[in-house]
């Protein structure tokens, strides 16, 4: 990772975790729904961080900003995923949810085979912060500190958040390809 900027080293660190957190969720050992449920929360606040850090210093990558969504998709989709397993959350919730993420990103692929790099837009961003609340929730709730409804309503905002965001990007991407691709 050394020719990679700090912001990009970690987009990489946060999809790199995802593998172990999965495991600390399904390695039962007292505490484990805890330490997964923490290590998520300190994985995706590396998602801030990524981004704050390639702003202030001006190093904002074409890499960064394709890896980033991806890292954040993995991480995220991995915990809601893990958490069907373990009776959580209702597997075509999260069935739902990870059908958008393949949409979007065959969109932003096509997009990019244009030649046209589809930056996150308000709503993905939003999207990305409630999908991480609800498998926060969700992780909680596997750790027995708040019910698996409440998990379940978190996750029923953020299918809403997520298709809402999906149509977002379907209505504009037609006009950022004729607009980008005139340029």
């Amino acid at each position: 990772m050394g020719s990679l900027g700090l912001a990009d080293q970690l987009t990489v660190a946060r999809m790199a975790l995802a593998p172990l957190i999965v495991l600390l969720y399904v390695v039962d050992f007292s505490g484990h729904d805890y330490w997964a449920t923490a290590l998520f929360a300190v994985a995706m606040a590396t998602d801030w961080f990524d981004g704050r850090i390639a702003r202030r210093s001006g190093r904002t990558s074409a890499v960064g900003s394709l890896l980033d969504p991806v890292a954040d998709k993995v991480l995220v989709l991995s915990v809601l995923i893990v958490l069907v397993d373990r009776g959580v959350f209702t597997g075509w919730i999260v069935a739902a949810i990870v059908a958008r993420e393949f949409l979007v990103t065959g969109l932003r692929l096509a997009a990019l085979e244009r030649g046209v790099v589809l930056g996150a837009r308000d709503l993905g961003k939003l999207k990305t912060w409630t999908q991480s609340v609800a498998a926060l929730i969700g992780g909680f709730a596997a750790a027995g500190a708040w019910s698996d409804e409440v998990a379940w309503w978190a996750l029923l905002a953020a299918l809403v958040i997520t298709w809402v965001s999906g149509l977002d990007y379907a209505r504009a991407a037609p006009r950022l390809l004729r607009s980008r691709a005139a340029a």
